[in-house]
């Protein structure tokens, strides 16, 4: 959408993400590959990004849109503006069927090319952060290596503990997240990160939001096979 219009081709675009798949067919095929948390005894703690004793991640059904528009064109008809697009960043792995490439090397280029376009100072990253072993791990690694050191990474959260991982709809319904979060200046906890782990070793806003005033928003989607995609929003 965002190439669209920078192309000309459009001047507004409304951009959809939504996924209704939590059926016997769809949470077999996630149960197949051991990527579900089995926590059944404690559903409410079973989705547990970056915790030590996460063990999967629990399906959600949901729809996020956002309207992407020329500012001109939004201006001319009174729109509100709620952020502006930085920029993006788009990788593939090319490593494995399902799992992300080791320290999440196409994450880490997708997050640099999305920094590189936007410039700005990123104040909040809402991750993917599924509370699968690898993913979380591999995006902290991933976080650290493109802001330059642990001590230089925003603060991060996943929202996937609250509303669970709703696979096709999670990138515009985070990327949604992360604009209100901006907005209303109170950044997202991560919920259920009880027991810390040292290779998750960052400020992931545990259990409680936070007030805090940011400028700017990151938000990670990695999809499986590692079909990356960040993208940054700053303020209007």
């Amino acid at each position: 959408a965002v190439k669209t219009i920078l192309l000309n081709g459009a001047d507004k675009m409304l951009v959809v993400g939504a996924e209704s798949t939590i059926c016997p067919v769809g949470i077999g095929g996630f149960a197949s590959i051991k990527a579900l948390s089995t926590r059944n005894d404690e559903p409410k703690k079973a989705s547990r990004p970056f915790d030590k004793d996460r063990n999967g991640f629990v399906m959600g059904e949901g729809a996020g849109a956002l309207v992407l528009e020329e500012y001109e064109s939004a201006k001319k008809r009174g729109a509100k503006i709620y952020a502006e697009f930085a920029g993006y960043g788009e990788s593939g792995d090319a490593n494995h069927i399902t799992a992300p490439a080791p320290e999440g090397e196409g994450a880490f280029r997708a997050m640099k090319m999305a920094l590189e376009m936007a410039k700005v100072e990123v104040g909040y990253v809402n991750a993917h952060g599924t509370s699968t072993h690898y993913n979380d791990w591999y995006e902290s690694i991933a976080l650290k290596n493109v802001f330059g050191s642990k001590e230089k990474v925003p603060p991060v959260s996943s929202t996937k503990g609250q509303i669970g991982h709703c696979l096709g709809a999670a990138g515009a319904l985070e990327a949604v997240i992360s604009i209100m979060a901006m907005n209303q200046g109170i950044l997202p906890p991560t919920i259920n990160q009880e027991t810390p782990d040292p290779e998750c070793d960052l400020d992931y806003i545990p259990n409680a939001a936070r007030e805090k005033q940011v400028d700017a928003v990151m938000s990670n989607s990695f999809g499986f096979g590692g079909t990356n995609g960040v993208v940054i929003f700053k303020k209007a």
